[in-house]
C-alpha cells in the first residue's frame, strides 16, 4: 500500500469517527431536551393545578 493510500484511508477513518461522535452527541442532546421539556411541563401543570385550587 502506498503512503498516499494509507494516508487517505486514515483520513477517511478520522472523518467517519468524527461523524459518529457528532451523531451520538446530537442524539444525547435530543434526549436531554425531551427530558427537560417533560420535566418543565410537569412543573407548569402542577403549578397550574395548585393555582386553580387556591382560586376556588
Amino acid at each position: 500500500m502506498s503512503r498516499f493510500s494509507f494516508a487517505a484511508v486514515l483520513a477517511a477513518l478520522l472523518m467517519l469517527s468524527s461523524c459518529a461522535n457528532t451523531l451520538h452527541g446530537m442524539a444525547r442532546d435530543a434526549k436531554d431536551t425531551g427530558n427537560a421539556m417533560d420535566s418543565s411541563t410537569h412543573r407548569v401543570l402542577k403549578a397550574g393545578a395548585s393555582g386553580n385550587a387556591a382560586a376556588n
